[in-house]
């Protein structure tokens, strides 16, 4: 018969107890990574997106005649005699966002040669479609309000 493990003198651990301790902490480790996946999973993934509806301004701030980019919002208010009109700044292309060239009086994308006119009219390039117009109306404070949920006929013009 074999004699039963003594311990050690001086309370040294013996090779299983070592091995369970090294097994108890890699459970723990995987349980408490598997408990932060799961949490992750089940949180809302939200995404905040500007309002889609936003004020543009006051009509005065605007020039007759002018073209004014609204960066954080993507569009080029445009200001004619006629009145005012709102105009994507995504190119319909890929979704790159355009630039405003004054001296050739156009609307280009930088990224693959499509060119619009102020109005927004496809002149050239890979762009399947002209930009499009979004609903502007005047507020009762009498400010520009721009709806980028409502695409309007490029005919639509603002009259103030």
């Amino acid at each position: 018969m074999s004699e039963p493990e003594k311990p050690s003198p001086g309370g040294d651990a013996n090779r299983r107890d070592f091995f369970n301790e090294v097994a108890s902490v890699a459970l723990g480790i995987a349980g408490l990574g598997a408990a932060v996946v799961t949490y992750r999973f089940l949180s809302p993934n939200v995404l905040f997106e500007p309002s889609p509806t936003f004020r543009a301004g006051n009509p005065d701030l605007f020039p007759v005649n002018s073209m004014t980019y609204l960066q954080d919002q993507q569009v080029y208010i445009v200001r004619t005699k006629e009145g005012f009109y709102a105009v994507s700044a995504v190119c319909t292309h890929l979704g790159c966002i355009t630039q405003w060239k004054p001296e050739a009086d156009q609307i280009a994308c930088p990224c693959h040669g499509s060119k619009f006119r102020p109005d927004g009219t496809k002149i050239e390039g890979p762009a399947p479609r002209p930009l499009p117009h979004f609903a502007i109306t005047l507020t009762a404070e009498g400010e520009l309000m721009v709806d980028k949920l409502e695409v309007v006929k490029p005919s639509q013009i603002l009259k103030v």
